[in-house]
């Protein structure tokens, strides 16, 4: 059995681990553009399985290597007792794990939404914690001076603006220009089943959106670091040595239920599938039902039409200070709808007009750094319906969708 296809990307020294069972002997392949794997599923058993779970693939990789690792509450090991956190697994395995780096939210998971993370130790292990959100985005020449490698490990939802994937380009980066390769441990994509919206502007670059992608870019951790080297998206072009343990048996139209929540205020899988969707309402007026327990499973606000329907979002885990806290909001339930397979502009649309087309309350300046773009905006105040808006990204896809079919590494 074959464990290692190896891929020359130009500068790039990229490995990706895949088990190959059809196959006796190793092969070996160069790739000027951009590297292509394929993960197949077991004779005994087609149940998903994340690259963290397969350590026999990539322990040898760490033994007698100073290791930094990315993670957070959903970087774990998956057992038959329910998981252990990768941090504690490799603790255990006597691997020497000397700093975590932490990115929203914290290293547990905790934190609100843009709330300013610190630094400092890990009250379970003693191991010195480094925040990679807010000002410090990227690690430091210091702060990786005493590692020889950098595991990134970190379930996505596969939204542009979940900045998870910014924090990748940033340690990308600076693995890059301190010549530390990245150990990438692949986890499915909840929301991998489609791409949709708009393409992020450069002149609109921010933590929300780093890449000229659609808001819905339809790629795991793994893939999208492939992308973000291929693409030259690094400083200066430079590129990064990844190795990707691949999930196995895994496929873009797979349904992947997360068992840990991936940020305070995605609970469940309803809530994931529709943020793509509801997160625009982050730049409105709106509420999301952050200080509820259904949390991007409604919306609502005081200056909608009154409906039987209404909630009073109030301070709780994730949200300290919610919008519009202890106030009644009107709006819409969602906790029941089907799942998404497109990006939904109907409820973005309605809560403008019921709001009286007021745009000095209804928008914000978060709204373009959501969108990427001043366009959608503009159409939904001049009164573009749905489809002419979707018909205005649609060449847009096509081209990223050709741009993307090369870095992907699930079918």
């Amino acid at each position: 059995m074959c464990n290692f296809i190896t891929i020359h990307l130009k500068n790039t020294f990229l490995i990706v681990l895949v088990s190959l069972f059809s196959l006796g002997s190793c092969q070996s392949q160069k790739n000027e553009k951009t590297p292509q794997a394929k993960t197949l599923k077991t004779a005994e058993d087609n149940s998903i399985i994340v690259g963290a779970n397969q350590l026999n693939e990539y322990l040898p990789l760490l033994q007698k290597k100073k290791i930094g690792v990315v993670a957070n509450q959903t970087s774990v090991i998956f057992n038959k007792k329910g998981h252990t956190h990768l941090v504690d697994s490799l603790l255990s395995l006597q691997v020497s794990v000397k700093k975590v780096f932490a990115p929203e939210h914290g290293f547990r998971g905790k934190a609100d939404a843009g709330e300013h993370i610190t630094s400092g130790k890990d009250a379970k292990t003693g191991i010195d914690i480094v925040s990679i959100y807010g000002k410090n985005k990227k690690p430091s020449i210091e702060q990786l001076s005493d590692l020889d490698l950098i595991i990134f490990d970190i379930q996505d939802v596969g939204a542009r603006f979940y900045t998870y994937i910014s924090s990748l380009h940033y340690v990308m980066e600076a693995c890059a220009e301190n010549n530390i390769p990245l150990l990438i441990l692949d986890r499915p994509n909840p929301n991998g089943h489609y791409i949709d919206g708009p393409i992020l502007e450069p002149e609109h670059k921010s933590f929300v959106g780093m890449h000229p992608i659609p808001v819905v870019h339809g790629m795991t951790i793994g893939e999208y670091a492939l992308m973000i080297n291929g693409q030259h998206w690094l400083n200066n072009g430079i590129q990064c040595t990844i190795t990707i343990i691949p999930c196995k048996n895994y496929t873009k139209n797979k349904t992947y239920s997360l068992p840990i929540k991936p940020s305070p205020n995605l609970p469940n899988d309803v809530a994931i599938n529709l943020y793509p969707s509801l997160c625009f309402f982050e730049g409105t007026n709106v509420s999301v039902g952050r200080g509820t327990e259904k949390q991007f499973q409604l919306f609502g606000s005081p200056f909608l039409n009154k409906t039987e329907f209404f909630f009073i979002p109030k301070p709780n885990e994730g949200a300290k200070h919610p919008k519009h806290e202890n106030k009644i909001c009107y709006g819409f339930d969602l906790s029941n709808h089907e799942s998404l397979k497109q990006l939904n502009l109907e409820w973005l649309i309605k809560a403008y007009k019921q709001s009286s087309n007021d745009d000095s309350k209804f928008w914000n300046i978060f709204f373009t750094k959501l969108a990427g773009t001043k366009n959608l905006q503009k159409q939904i105040i001049s009164g573009k319906s749905v489809e002419e808006i979707r018909v205005s990204w649609q060449n847009d896809l096509r081209n990223y969708n050709q741009m993307r079919k090369a870095y992907l590494l699930y079918e």
